[in-house]
């Protein structure tokens, strides 16, 4: 179910009240907030294990 029908289930003629649908799915509870360590945002860090294995993949075939 996307996110839209959710907020249509639960809140029908949502538009009326809010600016945007994350707004309403925000006050819905659908949407929720995450605290994370600064680190864990910055993409290198994020995509080093994806970058580690492609690094490992292409040694072992190429030596």
């Amino acid at each position: 179910m996307t996110l839209r029908e959710q907020v249509e289930q639960l809140l029908p003629g949502w538009k009326r009240w809010y600016p945007s649908l994350f707004d309403a799915a925000t006050d819905l509870g659908l949407l929720r907030a995450r605290i994370c360590p600064p680190d864990s945002l910055l993409l290198s860090r994020r995509h080093a294990s994806i970058q580690n294995a492609a690094q490992a993949a292409h040694r072992k075939q190429w030596g």
